[in-house]
């Protein structure tokens, strides 16, 4: 998404663009802090901060009949209730669509990239795997129990899952956030216009994907409901937000509105 910025590709009109890479629920934390004026959060952790953050109508990844997957032994459990399960954090947008799924289980967190290894390790009977992981999983040994997009298209008749967004401070005011959202959408424009090079630029933050699957997972993710959510996108963010809302899984109903 960032790779038109990065690339200086990108006008910036001045402004000096610091790249932070961080795991996503590192990020969800540093939200609740303010601490960057512009971050990718889970959609389950904007549902807390849309006081402080407006959400920018680009930058979205979602899953499109496929999401976070529910893992286990080959052998293992084939049902998530009651079950032990390793997740990537509690602010995660992978959690709350498994707590939507089902919400009798026990969940013990770990870092994302270390689920795989906490089942085959017999830390958790299953894992919820977000990244990666979702490529790979068979090739570790690992059996799926449940896709999480899968079975959210089949609930709401084919609406995307959305797992994450770009969202923005508001203190920064509306002429500088409809500057920076024109930055951002500029970017992932390109991107997607320069895929091979863009791809090349991500394989260096990748972990353990041949570029085949880097490629594959990128246009999974990235893609056009990332530059825009368009009717579809929206919707599903906004049957997202009521669902949980009225499982009491969020403190309020949150409106899709955009910032710029």
């Amino acid at each position: 998404m960032f790779y038109g910025l990065a690339s200086g590709a990108v006008e910036t009109g001045g402004l000096v663009v610091d790249q932070v890479l961080a795991d996503i629920e590192t990020l969800n934390r540093a939200a609740f802090d303010g601490t960057y004026e512009v971050t990718a959060v889970s959609f389950h952790a904007y549902a807390h901060l849309a006081d402080k953050y407006a959400l920018l109508p680009h930058g979205a990844s979602m899953g499109d009949n496929y999401g976070p997957i529910v893992v286990a032994k080959s052998g293992g459990p084939t049902a998530v209730k009651g079950r032990r399960i390793a997740i990537p954090g509690t602010l995660t947008t992978a959690y709350l669509t498994l707590r939507l799924y089902e919400p009798d289980f026990e969940y013990v967190v770990v870092p994302f990239d270390e689920i795989q290894q906490a089942v085959l390790d017999g830390k958790a009977e299953a894992g919820l795997l977000i990244h990666e992981g979702q490529l790979t999983y068979q090739d570790e040994g690992l059996q799926k129990i449940v896709d999480l997009g899968e079975w959210w298209a089949e609930q709401t008749g084919g609406l995307p899952l959305p797992l994450g967004g770009n969202i923005i401070r508001r203190d920064l005011g509306p002429d500088m956030i409809a500057k920076v959202s024109k930055m951002l959408h500029d970017s992932i424009a390109h991107a997607l216009s320069h895929r091979e090079a863009a791809v090349e630029y991500a394989l260096q933050f990748g972990r353990g994907l041949d570029r085949a699957k880097t490629d594959r997972f990128v246009g999974m993710y990235v893609n056009d409901l990332t530059l825009s959510y368009g009717e579809r996108g929206r919707l599903g963010l906004e049957r997202l937000m009521g669902d949980a809302f009225e499982k009491g899984l969020i403190p309020q109903r949150v409106p899709v509105v955009f910032a710029a």
